[in-house]
């Protein structure tokens, strides 16, 4: 299926880690020029240069998502070299912060409302005006199931999450007759090559990663291919009456099952 991206830019905030690569590397091979946006800049031009590599259009950016003079500047750019953003998948987040309330750092709190929510905000602002005044666009704001079910000892991170779903939403109502749509990622945990071991491989390996696996009833982990390929279609033309959406990608461990 041609997604129609070849002639889309799109930009991946925390495009250096490790979910944000591979949505990096799909977007490009299914044709689109790829920004690889992150705070640290040798991290991003390895991937853009992987990108390259593999004869994918890429190049690398560093931004501090929470200093809005700095990512107005570069947005600015971008829309120089560019022509300005198409597709726009907010991935960066901080996800260590882990405590019960009782003993949760205020300073970890605050970090994450900054970069996970706030730092959200700063780049969309910039960017999805321009989307609605050129009548084309697509947001991806990355969720988690600790936003939608919430996370023992994430209380940041879960708060973020779930903010990030009421803002998708509301992108989704004000882009919608502009032709610019808005959906939102809620993964379950995914975990790369161990997505391949079966429950009792993972026993021998990590006890936290069996337990999940063996609730879920794929009775497997999620890897980042599975997040960044539901990236590439909702990005693409054939996505165009999908908005607002929440869009769980966890093997079916958010079902009841018995």
């Amino acid at each position: 299926m041609d997604l129609g991206l070849d002639d889309k830019t799109a930009l991946v905030t925390g495009g250096a880690g490790r979910i944000g690569s591979t949505d990096c590397e799909i977007l490009a091979e299914e044709g689109a020029e790829v920004v690889v946006l992150d705070v640290e800049l040798e991290a991003a031009e390895n991937v853009a240069g992987g990108i390259r590599d593999d004869g994918g259009e890429a190049f690398a950016v560093e931004c501090d998502l929470t200093d809005r003079e700095d990512v107005e500047d570069t947005v600015a750019d971008l829309r120089d070299d560019t022509g300005g953003v198409d597709v726009l998948v907010n991935n960066a987040a901080m996800v260590d912060a882990r405590s019960q309330l009782k003993d949760y750092e205020d300073d970890l709190w605050d970090r994450d409302i900054e970069v996970n929510l706030t730092g959200t905000y700063n780049i969309t602002r910039e960017v999805f005006p321009a989307m609605c005044e050129r009548g084309w666009g697509r947001v991806l704001n990355m969720s988690s199931m600790a936003g939608t079910h919430g996370g023992f000892g994430q209380s940041s991170y879960s708060a973020t999450k779930s903010a990030m779903i009421g803002f998708g939403k509301t992108l989704a109502l004000e882009g919608a007759q502009h032709g610019v749509t808005s959906n939102v990622i809620a993964p379950s945990i995914v975990v790369g090559a161990l997505a391949e071991m079966d429950v009792e491989q993972l026993e021998n390996m990590d006890e936290y990663f069996a337990r999940i696996a063996k609730a879920t009833p794929m009775r497997k982990l999620g890897k980042e291919e599975d997040v960044a390929n539901i990236i590439a279609y909702l990005s693409s033309e054939q996505a165009e009456y999908v908005t607002g959406q929440v869009v769980g990608v966890t093997g079916g461990v958010d079902l009841f099952s018995f």
